[in-house]
C-alpha cells in the first residue's frame, strides 16, 4: 500500500494546513501516518507542562484515529525543536520505519523557529533515509524507495518578513472543511490557548477562514490546501508528483 507521512511541529498544525489532503489521500487508497515532533507542552494557561503534554497527546492520537492514520510519538517539548543530531536521528529512523512515498511537511518559511526547525529536520530525515552510514535511533534498516516531499503553507500564507508566499498547486477542501472543523475540534485544549494567548477569537473559524484565504489565491476553489514541491535531487525522480496524480480531480495549478 502507498504511504503518505504528515510531519508537522505541534498537535494541530497538521489540522490547519494538511488535514484535508489527508483526507483526500485517505480517499485514494494511502495508508496514512501522523507525527508532531513536539508534544504541546506550552500550549496552557492551566495546566504544568506535564500535564498539557499528555492532554495534547491524547487530542492528537484522536485526531490520527479520525483520519484512521497510524500515530508516531513526539520527539522533544515545544520551542525545544531543533536541528540537531539526536532529534534527526531520532526522526530518521521513524521515516526509515515508515517508508513513505509522500511526505507532508511545514514550509521551510514560517511565522515560528519549531516550524521552519521542524521542516529542516523531515526534509534531512528523508535525504538520510537510504544512507547505512548514517547511524539512526533506533536502528533500522535503511530504505530505498522514492519520497516526494510537500511543503504546505505558512501561517498567514506569508514568510517570516510578512513576504506573500504562494503555493505551486492547490488542493480543494470546500467539501472537506466539516470534517476539518470536525479534527481541529478534537485539540479541545487549544481553543482557550490560543483564545487567551494569541486573540484568535475562535480557533475553527480561523481555520476555515485560513482556508478561503487560500482558496482565493487559488481563483479556482472556495477552500483549499496549497502546497509546494520539493526539489527532487536525493529524493525521487524529477517528473515524480504522486500527490498531484494521486489527487488529479481535486487539484489544480497556481492560477
Amino acid at each position: 500500500m502507498k504511504r503518505a507521512f504528515a510531519i508537522a511541529a505541534h498537535p494541530d498544525d497538521i489540522e490547519f494546513v494538511m488535514s484535508g489532503t489527508l483526507l483526500r489521500l485517505r480517499s485514494a487508497g494511502y495508508e496514512l501516518h501522523y507525527m508532531n515532533i513536539a508534544n504541546g507542552c506550552c500550549g496552557s494557561l492551566e495546566t504544568d507542562a506535564a500535564e498539557t503534554a499528555r492532554i495534547r497527546r491524547d487530542e492528537a492520537r484522536a485526531a490520527a484515529a479520525y483520519l484512521n492514520a497510524t500515530f508516531h510519538e513526539s520527539l522533544t517539548k515545544d520551542l525545544e525543536i531543533f536541528y540537531d543530531r539526536d532529534t534527526l536521528m531520532r526522526l530518521a529512523s521513524v521515516v526509515r520505519a515508515v517508508a513513505p512515498e509522500i511526505m507532508l511537511i511545514h514550509s521551510p518559511q514560517d511565522y515560528m523557529e519549531d516550524h521552519m526547525n521542524a521542516c529542516r529536520l523531515a526534509v534531512t530525515a528523508a535525504f538520510t533515509r537510504g544512507m547505512p552510514n548514517f547511524p539512526v535511533i533506533p536502528p533500522r534498516t535503511p530504505v530505498s524507495q522514492d519520497v516526494t516531499l510537500y511543503h504546505a503553507q505558512p501561517h498567514g500564507n506569508c514568510d517570516g518578513l510578512r513576504q506573500p508566499v504562494m503555493p505551486d498547486f492547490y488542493v480543494d477542501v470546500a467539501e472537506l472543511i466539516p470534517q476539518k472543523r470536525e479534527l481541529l475540534a478534537l485539540h479541545v485544549s487549544q481553543k482557550r490557548w490560543l483564545d487567551a494567548s494569541q486573540g484568535m477569537d475562535s480557533y475553527l473559524n480561523t481555520m476555515e477562514e485560513l482556508c478561503r484565504d487560500v482558496g482565493k489565491l487559488s481563483r479556482v476553489y472556495t477552500h483549499a490546501e496549497g502546497w509546494r514541491r520539493h526539489s527532487h535531487l536525493g529524493f525521487c525522480a524529477s517528473d515524480a508528483d504522486p500527490l498531484r496524480a494521486a489527487l488529479r480531480p481535486y487539484a489544480s495549478d497556481h492560477s
